[in-house]
């Protein structure tokens, strides 16, 4: 089993679909890495070398922040925004979309769930 960067790598798939598995490597990542390291893409994660497991391994630690950096630049670019109190930063406080969506309909994954408003009671003479 390949461990890179403390994620163990599913074996029984092949390289490409295996290196998404790591947090910042998409499919456009992966292809390259393998491109880089020579490796075939169709080659299975438990048919790689010691060599090979090697050479991917050093790739995406010279070349490419995943996993605890990415999470950790993310969170400070984030923080920043915040801190700066520009309009983006405003609307990560408050939990609200940020990318120019409306939100008088939809935006209910970054709202959260409806809190219900009742209506004034009309006195009984």
């Amino acid at each position: 089993m390949a461990r890179i960067k403390g994620i163990d790598l599913p074996k029984n798939k092949r390289g490409i679909i295996s290196l998404t598995y790591i947090y910042g490597i998409g499919s456009t990542f992966a292809t390259a890495i393998l491109k880089e390291a020579k490796v075939s893409h169709d080659k299975k994660v438990q048919d790689w070398t010691d060599d090979e497991a090697n050479k991917i391994r050093a790739i995406i630690g010279d070349n490419y922040t995943v996993e605890g950096e990415l999470r950790a630049e993310t969170q400070t670019n984030i923080k920043r925004l915040m801190d700066i109190g520009c309009y983006r930063g405003i609307r990560h406080r408050t939990g609200l979309p940020l990318r120019g969506q409306r939100t008088k309909n939809n935006s209910r994954t970054r709202k959260g769930k409806r809190k219900t408003v009742a209506n004034k009671k009309i006195a009984t003479k």
